[in-house]
C-alpha cells in the first residue's frame, strides 16, 4: 500500500476510534423525573410541610413583634382560595390554588380600590391547568413612586380578586390602615 494512502486512513480510523470512545463513556445528561399526572391530588384544606413551615414563620414574626394576626378562613371560589377576609398594611395575602381543570386557563387578578365603585388592576398572575394544577402565590401590597402607590391610602378598602377566562366568582377582602408591627417605615409616603 501507498504512504500516502495509508497516513491519512490511519489519521481516520484514529479520529473514528477516538470519537467512538467519547461517545461511549459520555455521562448522561438526563434526568429523572417524577411523573405527577397519575398522582391523586391533595384535598383544597391540606396543608404540605413547605406551607407550614412558611406558616411557622410568619407567626413567629408576629409573636416576636407581639402581634396576633386574625385566624385563617380559606375564603373559596372554585380551585382558588385566599387565606383571610381581611389584613393590615404589611401582611401578605396568600393565594393557594389547587384542582385546576387541565383545560382551565386565564388570570388572578388581584383589583385594588379606587373608590366606592371603581377598581384598578393592582397585580395579575396567570394560570394553566395544563401546565400547572396547584400552585400558591404571597402579595404583599407595597408603596412605588414607579407604579403611582404614593400613600398608604393606595391600598386601604375592599379589594376584590377576579378569576379572568372561568366562570368562578370573585374574591372580596379588605385591607385596613393598621399597619404591621415593624413595618412602619415601609408605608411612609414615597411621591
Amino acid at each position: 500500500m501507498n504512504s500516502k494512502i495509508a497516513i491519512p486512513i490511519v489519521i481516520i480510523a484514529i479520529i473514528v476510534i477516538v470519537g467512538i470512545f467519547a461517545i461511549t463513556n459520555q455521562e448522561s445528561e438526563t434526568m429523572e423525573v417524577e411523573d405527577a399526572l397519575n398522582e391523586e391530588l391533595r384535598p383544597i384544606n391540606e396543608i404540605t410541610p413547605e406551607i407550614q413551615e412558611k406558616f411557622n414563620e410568619k407567626e413567629k414574626v408576629n409573636l416576636e413583634n407581639k402581634y396576633s394576626p386574625k385566624d385563617r378562613e380559606w375564603i373559596t371560589s372554585g380551585p382558588f382560595q385566599i387565606d383571610r377576609s381581611e389584613y393590615i398594611l404589611g401582611e401578605k395575602i396568600f393565594l393557594r390554588t389547587t384542582g385546576l381543570e387541565f383545560n382551565e386557563k386565564g388570570e388572578t387578578v388581584f383589583l385594588r380600590p379606587l373608590n366606592s365603585t371603581h377598581y384598578s388592576v393592582y397585580f395579575t398572575i396567570p394560570f394553566d391547568g395544563s401546565d400547572n394544577a396547584a400552585y400558591n402565590y404571597y402579595l404583599e401590597p407595597q408603596l412605588s413612586k414607579i407604579k403611582g402607590y404614593c400613600t398608604v391610602d393606595d391600598f386601604i378598602g375592599d379589594w376584590r380578586v377576579v378569576f379572568r377566562g372561568t366562570d368562578y366568582p370573585n374574591l372580596e377582602f379588605k385591607i385596613t390602615e393598621q399597619i404591621l408591627p415593624g413595618a412602619e417605615s415601609s408605608f411612609e409616603s414615597v411621591c
